[in-house]
Parts: structure tokens; C-alpha cells; sequence
């Protein structure tokens, strides 16, 4: 390209929607050396370093090993949440925490689980405390003590600027039979943590004069990662002014749910997003660049000059971003409510209760309003995403989603993971109570009737000559391709069984197959419609029953059986007449009431006296009408 043609650079680049990258020029991002211009906290499963093992399967206890450590001189205690397994705690288990020079508060509802620890423990600490750690100045120091003290490790995860930590117990006997520490090792079994991000960097632009400030966070793309939702919640200073931008980056495929508290800001936002405390309406963002300079450049073509900070994180489902004064004032800034839940009566009253329930496609929350008597004033009851409300009436709390709404995390596993949050009024202060949970979803065949094609709002009727659809649908993470609908029935009582589907095909008259949505979490779904027809004088069921099964190639099979009531609303009555026992019945009952009558009347008029003369005016006894007896002459 000529001296002539350099000017058409510019041009060019704009026409391929490409950033000019003379835009960024004089804009160098350097690590941001004073006190932040935000907070920024993401929670993640994966650890610089992590293990995982079954070798305390040979033992009395499960040992999880936790080390700790900061950038900075962490300014609040270290929440640490212990869960026990689905099963309830089943085993002792023994929990060693490195983190020295840190205060730390360890809950947990196991109370067989011991502590070994060099952090001060604070008074909310639920757990009991075992032997101190020893002097040890390294991990594998640690890990060796562990080994020799116990015999076994389950996990191991070292942690860097935590701010709460859910672990949850249990061991797999298909895990490595040692425990050998891994460089950002994937701890989403057994583990969560929300942590800190402090290397932010930022810039500006050296010939401005702006206030115009951008934020900018570039989430990293795995393509291993399962998150579809990122949930960010925004919080701004209380006279915060409109002069800054949020540009949000990530894969295109990706949704932002986004919580905005007290922030007038202006937003950019690549894949599709929606502002919960607005509306649930889904926008479409815009394509933006996915390398440092792109970005920057796409903030100075709005007029942001300044870049006030830049943030890299990886793949994570929840992020709280805190905008601070933009000319900020050394404090010690106040610690949000963490997610990880406190050892308070209302926190153990909803783990106790466990109210929640999965389907393959729903979760449902059902809480009797009298088990929650002790409690006293709660206002509401929400998960995660605060605009999922629970309906309450005379008896009961219940909400029922969508595992794809409010907030709710669908793992590979077949767990979906929310938060029950429990809000109580404290005189004029509203106190959240948050409880992390998983739902399991059954590893079961499910099956629903709907009378359109929408496939919306499920029922358990069939009517008479008249379409309707079925799904068949079940979650297999392992390989769900595997899994094929073997056949659907029609079982009526009275009539032969109709055959709807067999082996993926069709069978029957009106009986079709429908394009189910794509597999999503190793969720298969199998559509199909069909007409229920009466055979010509036979008669019209009070009941039927709807029989699936679907299975792998191995010949495992799963069943389910749908009972549906039969409503007849198109057949005309029957006019066919009276058959010869009831016109025998009819006449027989005509000539005994008939008889009866007959019998009756005579009975009567046989027993009842004369009043009147009887003919030619001779009366009965023999005495004439004047009164006068009559003499035989």
C-alpha cells in the first residue's frame, strides 16, 4: 500500500468494522497503582492449584485441605460455608485451613466436622476446633502433614484474594488415588468462591482534558465453559454523575442479566442482555472487538477518553462490580452480603426444610407458611434474581420457574445451583437471609400432555377427537445422543392399545413426529402429536393411561406412565333405542302398577258404606223413603 493510499486506512477498517487501531494511540494500559476506581468481585470453581482424590476412602474421615492467600491485607473475615453431601453428613470430615494473619468465620450444619487453622476464628465460627496447624512454610508441607496425620486427602484447592468459600463434602471413588496438586485445577465439584480482582489497569488519553470515564470488563472465552447467564450487579456512589460508560465483553452466545442499584450509567454490551431491576425484556448488543486495543479504541470512538479501569476475569456466572467516588477517599469500604449463608435460625430452619424441587425443565419452591412461625416477619421470599417473587397465600409460599430464568445455574451434573433468599423485616431495616443451594434434577423419564403446539402449560386431559401434543424429555450428561425413544402407548380401558411411536418412528393413524428444541446440559426432548379417536359403538373412557420408554443401546430402560382423564365433548347421544330387556322391564312394571291400582280401588269400594237409597227408591233395609214400614198383603 502506497504513501497515497494510507489515509484510506481509516476508512477501510471502519468499513470491515474493524477498530482503528490509531484510535488507542498515546493510551497505554498500565496496572492501576492508587486505590481502585471499583470493587470487583467474580465467583468461580477454578483455583490456581486444586487436587482431588479417594484415598481418604481407606479412612475413618474425609480431609479437605484449604490455603488462602491475599494480595492485599484482607480488611474483613473470610466466610467459609462447609455443605454437607446430598445424603446429609455422613462421615466425619475434617476441614485444614491455611491462612495466616486472617480472621475467619467456618459454619457448617456437620457437627462431626473438626478444624485445624493458623487464622483467628470469629465468634460466628459454628464448628469445633481441633489441634493447631504446625509450622509448616510451604504447601507441600502441608499436604505431607495432612497425608501423615490422616492417613488421606480428599480435596485440596489453594485460593488467592477469597472473599467467601462454599465447599461441599463428599468423596467419588472414581477420583485419582492421589492427591497431586494441578495448575488451575477445576474445583466445580466440590467447590465455589467469590474473589477479589485486583489487577485492574487503566489509562487515558495524554492530550484530554475529559472526566468521561470507561469501565471495561473482557470476560475470557473457554469453550468448555457451561455458562450460558452471566448475573452482574452494579452498584454506584450515591451522587454518582452520568458521565461514564460499562463495556461488556464476552462470547456472542452469551446473556447478561444485569442488577443496577443507584447507578445512572450508560451501557455497551456484547451478546444479548437485560436490566432485571427495569425490565425482563431481552436486548440484542452489538459486536464488539475481543482483544485490549479494540476495546479501548471502541471507548474513545463514544467520547470516553479516560479508561478508569480494565478488567480481565475468566468464564464466571456472577459479578459484583462497585463503582467508587470518582475522586475516591481512603476508607476501608464496607463488605457487601456474601452469598455464603451465616449459621442463623433462618438459615437453618430453610436448610432443614430443603422446600426445593427439580424437574428436568422446572424448579419449584414450596414453604408452609406455619414453618416459618418461629421466624417471624418476612416480607418476602425470592431466589437469586430478586424479580422471582414467591406467591403466598393462607397457607403456603410458591414459586415455579424455568431452570433457565431467575438466576438458576444448570451444571453438567444434572444440579441446578440458586440462592432461597429470605427477607425480614428488622424494624425499619430489611435483613436478607441468602441460602445456596442445589437442586437435583431426577435422572427420569418425564412426560406431559399439551393441548397446542406452544407446548406451554401442561395438563393431564384428553379429549375425544381432538389433536394433542406430547413431550417425552429426560437429562443423560454422560451421553445424552445415546439415548432414543424406544415407544409411546395409548392404554384405554375396554379397547385394544393403540401404539403411537416405536423406535423413533410414528405408528397409527394421526400420530406424527415433532422437532423437539436442541439438547442442552444433556437434556434430550422427543415431540410428538396425535388424535384420540372412539371406535365406531364403542364406549367413551372415564380414563386412559399414556405409557413411554426410552432407553440406551446397552438395553437400560427408563418408563413413565401418564393417567389422563378422557372428556368426550364431540360425540353425539346415542340414539340406537331401547334394547328388548328394558322394554320387557317397562312392561312388567305397567302391569303391577296397574294390578295394584285395580286391587287398591275395589278394596276400597267393597268396605265403604251407602249413604243414598238404593234403586226404585227402596232403601237397603227395607224402609220407605217416608218412613213408614211396608206390610205384605
Amino acid at each position: 500500500m502506497g504513501p497515497r493510499a494510507a489515509p484510506l486506512l481509516p476508512l477501510l477498517l471502519a468499513l470491515l468494522g474493524r477498530p482503528d487501531p490509531g484510535r488507542a494511540e498515546g493510551c497505554d494500559l498500565q496496572p492501576v497503582t492508587l486505590e481502585p476506581p471499583i470493587t470487583l468481585f467474580y465467583a468461580t470453581s477454578t483455583v490456581p492449584w486444586g487436587c482431588v482424590s479417594s484415598s481418604s476412602l481407606r479412612t475413618s474421615q474425609e480431609v479437605h485441605v484449604l490455603s488462602a492467600e491475599w494480595s492485599k491485607a484482607p480488611a474483613f473475615p473470610l466466610k467459609v460455608s462447609v455443605m454437607p453431601q446430598a445424603g446429609g453428613c455422613n462421615r466425619s470430615a475434617v476441614l485444614v485451613l491455611l491462612c495466616a494473619h486472617c480472621s475467619a468465620t467456618v459454619t457448617s450444619l456437620c457437627p462431626d466436622l473438626r478444624i485445624h487453622t493458623d487464622a483467628h476464628l470469629s465468634p460466628g465460627t459454628t464448628t469445633a476446633l481441633g489441634a493447631e496447624l504446625p509450622m509448616v512454610t510451604s504447601e507441600e508441607q502441608l499436604l505431607a502433614w495432612a497425608q501423615d496425620t490422616y492417613g488421606g486427602i480428599t480435596t485440596y484447592s489453594k485460593l488467592q484474594d477469597p472473599r467467601w468459600v462454599q465447599l461441599r463434602l463428599g468423596e467419588d471413588a472414581r477420583s485419582p488415588p492421589h492427591c497431586i496438586p494441578q495448575e488451575h485445577f477445576n474445583a466445580m465439584l466440590y467447590l465455589e468462591t467469590e474473589v477479589f480482582f485486583h489487577k485492574m489497569k487503566g489509562c487515558s488519553r495524554g492530550d484530554t482534558q475529559s472526566t468521561r470515564a470507561a469501565h471495561i470488563i473482557h470476560l475470557q472465552s473457554e469453550s468448555s465453559s457451561p455458562i450460558t447467564e452471566v448475573n452482574l450487579t452494579l452498584s454506584c456512589p450515591e451522587r454518582a454523575v452520568n458521565n461514564q460508560i460499562l463495556i461488556l465483553q464476552s462470547r456472542t452466545n452469551l446473556t447478561w442479566s444485569l442488577s443496577v442499584n443507584n447507578c445512572s450509567i450508560q451501557f455497551i454490551v456484547s451478546g444479548n442482555y437485560k436490566i432485571t431491576s427495569m425490565s425482563p425484556m431481552l436486548h440484542r448488543g452489538e459486536h464488539l472487538p475481543d482483544t485490549e486495543q479494540g476495546l479501548v479504541t471502541k471507548a474513545f470512538e463514544k467520547n470516553y477518553s479516560v479508561i478508569a479501569s480494565f478488567s480481565t476475569i475468566p468464564p464466571s456466572a456472577r459479578i459484583s462490580l462497585e463503582i467508587q467516588e470518582h475522586e475516591p477517599v481512603k476508607r476501608v469500604p464496607e463488605t457487601p452480603a456474601a452469598p455464603a449463608p451465616t449459621a442463623s435460625l433462618p438459615y437453618l430452619l430453610l436448610v432443614m426444610l430443603r422446600p426445593w424441587k427439580c424437574t428436568d425443565e422446572t424448579m419449584e419452591i414450596i414453604i408452609a407458611r406455619s414453618h416459618l412461625e418461629p421466624i417471624k416477619d418476612v416480607v418476602n421470599i425470592t431466589l437469586r434474581d430478586i424479580n422471582c417473587q414467591a406467591e403466598k397465600n393462607a397457607t403456603h409460599f410458591m414459586l415455579k420457574t424455568p431452570l433457565s430464568h431467575c438466576g438458576t445455574l444448570v451444571e453438567d451434573r444434572g444440579l441446578a445451583n440458586n440462592e432461597l433468599i429470605l427477607n425480614l423485616a428488622k424494624g425499619t431495616v430489611l435483613q436478607s437471609v441468602r441460602v445456596a443451594f442445589e437442586c437435583m434434577i431426577p435422572r427420569e423419564l418425564f412426560l406431559r400432555l399439551f393441548p397446542t403446539a406452544a407446548f406451554e402449560a401442561p395438563q393431564t386431559e384428553l379429549e375425544v377427537n381432538k389433536e394433542v401434543f406430547v413431550q417425552a424429555s429426560m437429562r443423560w450428561e454422560d451421553h445424552p445422543a445415546d439415548l432414543q425413544l424406544k415407544e409411546c402407548w395409548l392404554v384405554a380401558p375396554g379397547q385394544e392399545p393403540m401404539l403411537l411411536v416405536q423406535s423413533g418412528e410414528a405408528r397409527g393413524t394421526g400420530v406424527a413426529l415433532l422437532e423437539g428444541p436442541p439438547s442442552s446440559h444433556g437434556r434430550k426432548v422427543w415431540r410428538f402429536r396425535f388424535t384420540y379417536a372412539v371406535p365406531e359403538g364403542g364406549r367413551v373412557p372415564f380414563s386412559a393411561t399414556l405409557k413411554c420408554k426410552a432407553g440406551l443401546q446397552n438395553n437400560t430402560i427408563f418408563e413413565k406412565v401418564l393417567e389422563v382423564t378422557v372428556k368426550d365433548g364431540w360425540r353425539p347421544p346415542n340414539n340406537r333405542g331401547l334394547g328388548l330387556a328394558t322394554v320387557l322391564g317397562i312392561t312388567f312394571g305397567a302391569f303391577l302398577i296397574g294390578a295394584l291400582l285395580t286391587g287398591g280401588l275395589w278394596y276400597i269400594y267393597s268396605h265403604t258404606p251407602a249413604l243414598s237409597s238404593g234403586p226404585l227408591g227402596v232403601s237397603p233395609s227395607g224402609v220407605s223413603p217416608s218412613g213408614a214400614a211396608t206390610r205384605a198383603r
